[in-house]
């Protein structure tokens, strides 16, 4: 039964080598114990505070990445929309050069027009001219044929003639 109940001088020792190594402890682990919780304690809330810092500086962030991300949408619909009206001024310029293009291409068509109309009446006439000649000279030719004939027109042609 010694071995369930201790002995005074067993207690006594124990005491004396507990309360020795708690003033050890205490006189040379118990402050860098200390301190060590200490600086671990306040790295701990050095770094809450950083997150916390952190977490603002990210939430500032995302709203200025948010503000950039509208602008560069407004930028991209301002260049869209000053790209629309620039391709639809350009049509517009281009449909106008046709037109006018057309327009001139029209004119100098028709002007050629009345110059070969003009040259072909010309031609024509002169065509006319040269054949009524032609037909009038082999008229001339054939009633002429004798003598007698060219006598009766010279005749006739001087009765119509008068001299002073």
């Amino acid at each position: 039964m010694e071995l369930v109940t201790p002995g005074f001088g067993l207690i006594f020792w124990q005491l004396l080598i507990f309360l020795l190594v708690l003033f050890l402890l205490s006189k040379f682990a118990w402050k860098p114990i200390m301190s060590a919780l200490r600086e671990r304690e306040m790295g701990i809330e050095n770094a809450l505070r950083e997150a916390d810092r952190a977490r603002l500086e990210m939430q500032a962030l995302q709203g200025q990445n948010e503000a950039l991300l509208q602008e560069a949408r407004a930028e991209r619909d301002r260049v869209l929309r000053d790209a629309q009206v620039a391709g639809n001024q350009l049509i517009e310029t281009a449909k106008q050069r046709a037109t006018e293009e057309g327009a001139r291409q029209l004119a100098a068509a028709r002007q050629e027009i009345d110059t070969q109309r003009r040259a072909a009446v010309a031609e024509i006439k002169n065509l006319a001219g040269s054949l009524s000649v032609e037909i009038a000279e082999k008229l001339l030719r054939r009633e002429l044929k004798d003598e007698s004939a060219q006598q009766a027109l010279v005749s006739e042609y001087l009765k119509d003639v008068k001299l002073n």
